[in-house]
């Protein structure tokens, strides 16, 4: 039995295209994910850097990834990840 990802944390950088609610929508309709949470915590003139939650039963970091880089954006880095067979409160 595969034990899935229940919570995953991301520091992303992203161009201002797509824009916040976009990118959830598109996240959110990755198997697997079932809450999106994107918190903008610094804009410059080109880019966002934010902060993505994720929380599902079965997240699948690589398409994640693949959905980011396909949006123009780039992890910086991985700042939490919960899995198991019951999620971590």
């Amino acid at each position: 039995m595969r034990i899935g990802i229940k919570r995953l944390v991301l520091d992303v950088l992203k161009s201002h295209e797509p824009s916040l609610p976009e990118l959830a929508t598109r996240l959110n309709d990755i198997d697997g994910v079932e809450e999106v949470n994107i918190s903008l915590v610094e804009i410059d003139q080109n880019t966002e850097s934010v902060k993505i939650t994720l929380e599902g039963e079965d997240i699948d970091f690589d398409e994640v990834s693949k959905c980011l880089i396909d949006n123009g954006a780039v992890i910086h880095s991985v700042d939490e990840v919960a899995a198991g067979k019951k999620a971590i409160h």
